[in-house]
């Protein structure tokens, strides 16, 4: 009788995971635990950590082993669900209510929430770009209180994307110094060309728009930090052929919360705090009206 073929686990599964396994699991809560207030994290921000701390093995082989370690961890009940972030499923429409006081009680939620435009009379525009778009999240929680949309597409090669920044930055006028993207990707022939590309395509269509030339600059990772923060580096592959000199680094083997400040201040500088309170006091404000109107508290 022939054996049938080892299958992955599906749904829950309970697992009884070596010494080594669980050790290794230990590390992870660590690094989790560490870095509380940027989850979710990826794989490859817990990878470069437990790298960086625990001499893990940096090779893809490791970082698969890692992979899958963690999908039977999570599915065991080790590690949260949520407290790890593998992006790629997209939902559309399905939203529905109870009744209608359901609904009313979105409305408040919605009226607490109310934000202004955070941006409103700042001398620069701001957008930021994200390479990775499981680090997207972790960066819209740094600059969630400037107002700053983060954008990401998995490389930010999609031509609809790029059309539909190209169209936000054409209609931000009026700011006396301009726009200027922000952008955090890989130090990489790969990550490094697509910086490049991406800037050259995308101030194509805003000056077709009519719109103003945009400033992009590079915030991470750059040759200077990998070196200042002794990052984990590695040769480019041999089969990439496009010019690039030094070291291969990763986005991701930044700490998160050095990523986060490294963001934070590149908005900090390019805004005038005096008129973020401003926006701020307003915003509030108009909050409270807004629940006035419901007639629910605050």
């Amino acid at each position: 009788m022939k054996a049938r073929p080892k299958t992955r686990p599906r749904g829950f599964a309970p697992w009884n995971p070596r010494p080594d396994t669980l050790a290794l699991l230990a590390q992870v809560r660590g690094v989790l635990d560490e870095y509380q207030e940027h989850l979710p994290l990826t794989i490859r921000q817990v990878f470069y950590r437990l790298v960086g701390v625990h001499g893990y093995d940096k090779t893809e082989q490791a970082y698969s082993r890692l992979c899958e370690t963690l999908g039977r961890a999570r599915r065991a009940g080790f590690i949260a669900f949520d407290a790890i972030r593998d992006d790629g499923g997209t939902r559309h429409g399905g939203d529905v209510w109870s009744g209608p006081q359901e609904w009313l009680q979105g409305v408040a939620r919605a009226a607490r929430n109310f934000r202004l435009d955070r941006q409103e009379g700042q001398p620069t525009r701001l957008w930021l770009l994200c390479e990775a778009s499981g680090m997207a999240p972790m960066l819209a929680s740094a600059v969630a209180d400037y107002g700053i949309p983060v954008l990401s597409s998995g490389g930010f090669d999609s031509l609809t994307a790029k059309h539909e920044l190209a169209r936000e930055i054409a209609d931000a006028q009026g700011f006396s110094e301009g726009v200027e993207i922000l952008h955090v990707g890989d130090h990489d022939p790969s990550g490094v060309h697509l910086f490049s590309a991406l800037a050259e395509d995308v101030s194509a269509m805003v000056q077709s728009l009519g719109g103003p030339f945009p400033n992009f600059t590079r915030l991470a990772v750059t040759r200077a930090q990998a070196e200042a923060l002794g990052l984990p580096t590695a040769p480019p592959k041999p089969t990439d052929n496009r010019a690039f000199q030094g070291e291969t680094v990763q986005a991701e083997a930044i700490p998160p919360d050095l990523l986060s400040q490294i963001v934070r201040d590149a908005v900090e500088a390019r805004q005038i705090a005096t008129v973020r309170v401003d926006v701020l006091a307003r915003e509030a404000e108009a909050r409270l009206l807004l629940l006035d109107r419901l007639g629910v508290a605050a």
